[in-house]
This record gives structure tokens, sequence and C-alpha cells, in this order.
């Protein structure tokens, strides 16, 4: 029987916890805007890594060991979802990123990232199902990352919907730099594919037999930030470097970012990376930090309760444990500011929940949620 958005709202709430954990005091931290103040919203989470809100404005997170939790408004945590795929938790693979359909009020469908077991370790998988009080339905594997490797490094794993309802999956390299140049393979690229599995006909590599036909961009390293400039409707990604070159990118069908051939970075033990910073053929970053900052997580700032961070964006770093601003003029980053610097948390994902206000996850053996706002 179809449940509908209510039945499931209210099925949901019954599985919360008795009551939420006590709220710690508020931190304030300085910022150009003026001063910021950061509010613990839920703790206790192991590894969170992505956030989505739902209609009513509960939360759903997922902890990279497996668990999906929904998150209410006063904190509690609900216990796990049941019917979660498995998860091959090695290294900084796991249960990943969290998207809600855009059509969720009518179908509460929700599709999870998570690196998926199998062959000689695992790989990138993107699974859909109908999100049923404290439980999945209908669960569906709609992606699979081509080949699985025994590496716990660099599953990508963002997922961000285009305006035309085609989903943008983020896919590290694995740290396996070989299968990059391999265009038959998902390692190192970011694919698009429809909202059940499917290759959208438009694809730029569609009937060119060479190519994996789920392949939307070339050439990327690790990129754990993605999102929509809703000013635009352009996508972004936030990318890692190896030692520097972390890349903000605005990527483009059919093209190849550079990945291992060219990088502002340089190898961990030292010594440049490829051929140099630039080919032709091979397209520019539009931002990169040297030294790295670690990205993670990705949001555009549209709400009203910071007005001058209006069409800001907002990148998690995990080395510097801070939050990054980038002030845009159109497609250009024209400056920079570092907040939260004495926070000493990894930021891993950057979230702007409906009410207007920015949220990031920390990613710890005891993860927060936590809540920016102005300081009063």
């Amino acid at each position: 029987m179809r449940l509908g958005i209510s039945t499931v709202a209210i099925a949901a709430m019954s599985i919360l916890l008795a009551g939420p954990a006590v709220a710690a005091p508020a931190e304030e931290f300085p910022s150009q805007a003026g001063p910021i103040s950061v509010a613990t919203v839920a703790e206790g989470l192991e590894h969170p890594w992505g956030l989505a809100f739902l209609p009513d404005g509960r939360m759903l997170v997922t902890e990279r060991p497996g668990r999906l939790r929904l998150v209410g408004a006063d904190g509690a945590l609900s216990a796990p979802i049941g019917g979660v795929p498995q998860v091959y938790a090695n290294g900084q693979g796991g249960l990943l990123d969290v998207a809600l359909d855009p059509a969720f009020t009518e179908n509460q469908l929700i599709y999870l990232s998570y690196s998926e077991p199998g062959g000689p370790g695992g790989g990138t998988a993107v699974a859909r199902a109908k999100l049923a009080g404290d439980r999945l339905e209908q669960l569906q594997v709609i992606f699979r990352q081509v080949p699985k490797l025994d590496s716990g490094h660099h599953f990508g794993s963002r997922l961000v919907f285009l305006p035309d309802g085609t989903l943008i999956v983020t896919l590290g390299d694995r740290n396996r730099r070989e299968h990059i140049a391999d265009l038959k393979s998902h390692v190192g690229k970011l694919v698009r594919i429809n909202s059940d599995g499917s290759v959208p006909a438009d694809n730029p590599f569609v009937g060119q037999a060479a190519y994996a036909p789920e392949i939307y961009s070339l050439g990327h390293r690790n990129a754990q930030g993605a999102a929509l400039n809703p000013a635009t409707g352009a996508l972004w990604t936030a990318e890692h470097g190896a030692r520097g070159g972390d890349e903000l990118n605005q990527p483009q069908p059919g093209k190849n970012y550079g990945w291992p051939i060219i990088s502002y970075g340089r190898e961990y033990a030292g010594g440049k990376i490829g051929e140099g910073t630039a080919k032709p053929g091979l397209e520019q970053p539009v931002y990169y930090w040297d030294p790295s900052i670690a990205p993670s997580g990705l949001a555009f700032y549209t709400g009203d309760k910071f007005p001058a961070w209006r069409g800001n964006a907002f990148v998690g770093a995990l080395k510097f444990k801070l939050l990054v601003r980038l002030t845009m003029e159109g497609d250009r980053v024209v400056a920079e500011e570092r907040l939260l610097e004495d926070l000493g948390e990894r930021i891993r994902a950057v979230v702007q929940g409906p009410d207007g206000y920015l949220y990031l996850l920390t990613d710890d053996d005891d993860g927060r949620i936590l809540r920016l706002t102005p300081a009063s």
C-alpha cells in the first residue's frame, strides 16, 4: 500500500528516541559580516557524511559505517533506518551521500551513494528506495562503478540532481590512477544518469564505443563537494588535490579536467604530478588551493538570514578544520574568507537548511550537526 507523506512523517516520528540530548551552549566566531553563532543541533553520530532535509524540516543523515538516521528539529536521533544496503566500510568508504528525489512529496524516494562490496574490494554504487517510516522499501541499485577495486580511497560519491531531473554522481580515482585513462571505466569521472539509472540520450559520449555512456566529464581526482548554483542552474564541484592543488570546477559535459596529467599540487613524497599545470585540451580549475584544504561539501547560499553572504559559495575543509566562504562574481571567485578556524573539527558537509541557516556535519567518531546563525 502506498504511504502518503503525512503517514510517513507520523511513522518516522514514532521511532525518534524519547528525548533530545541536552544542547551545548552555542559558540561565537568572527566573520567579515559580523559575529556568527554555531549551535549543536545533534551529536553522537559516527562519521556523518551526507545530510538532506525532508519537507517537514527533519533531516536524513548518513553515518559512514552504514547507518541512516532521522534527526528531529530538537536533535533527537532515530534508531538506524532498516533496509539500508550493505556497505564496504573500508578507509574512506561506507554509507556516504543522501539525496531526495525531486518529486519526493509524491513518491517518497531517496537516493544513497555508498561503497558496495564486491570483486576484490568495492566500488561506488547508488541505490534508490522508498522511505516508509522506520525502513527503506523497494530498494533498487541504479548505478555501479566499473570496475570495483581493492582500495579504501577516493570514492567521490556526492549526489546532485540537475534542473532537468538527471542525477550527477561524483566518482573518485580510487587512488588507482592507471584506471583513469580507461574510458570504459567510471574511475575518476562524473557520471550522469536518469533517476531510474538509465543513460540520458544526450550524454556527451552516448554512441561512442570507446566510452562508458554514463560519463559526463573526465579527469577528476576525488570530488567530495558538488552543488548547483541556484542563480544559474550550473553544476559546481570541489575536488581534492594531492599535496596542494584542490580545485573548484564548473564541470561541462565531455570536458577533461586533467587529473593526473595536470595539477597545481605535488606528489605527497615530493615531485611534480604529470606534465605540469596546463596542457592544451585539458580544462583549468575556476579556483584552486595550495596548500590543500581537503575540501568536502559545497553549498551556494541563497537565504535571507545572512544577506551579505547571498550568492556566496561555502566549502568544508577537512585538513584545516574550517569553513571557506568564496565571494563569487559570475563564474569567478573574487575573494575568500576562512571561518570557524578555532572550531577544531573536520567539516564534512555543508547544506543550506529550509530555514535559511547553514548546517554543517563534523567528521568524527562523535560527529555533530551544527547550525550557523547570526549572533544576537
